[in-house]
């Protein structure tokens, strides 16, 4: 009987420069919580900066401005009612 051993594998461009690895599932255990919590920043990162853009974003402001006017009045009438 034989035994494989699994070693990193290095995936390397055109040129030869390393861009990626392959990795034995248990050393990807011992990063998996790194590589999760490094996709959330990023995602939140980008929702950030979306954000931040739509401020500058004339039509996102356009439809913003018009649901704030949509709602003025009634939002008045439920929080302060005429008597």
């Amino acid at each position: 009987m034989t035994t494989t051993a699994l070693k990193r594998q290095f995936i390397t461009d055109a040129e030869g420069n390393p861009i990626a690895v392959i990795l034995p599932m248990e050393e990807f255990a011992l990063v998996k919580d790194v590589l999760d919590q490094r996709d959330r920043t990023a995602d939140e990162a980008n929702k950030l900066a979306k954000m931040e853009q739509a401020a500058q974003d004339p039509l996102f402001m356009a439809d913003l401005r018009e649901t704030m006017s949509a709602f003025g009045e009634a939002d008045a009438e439920w929080w302060e009612p005429t008597q």
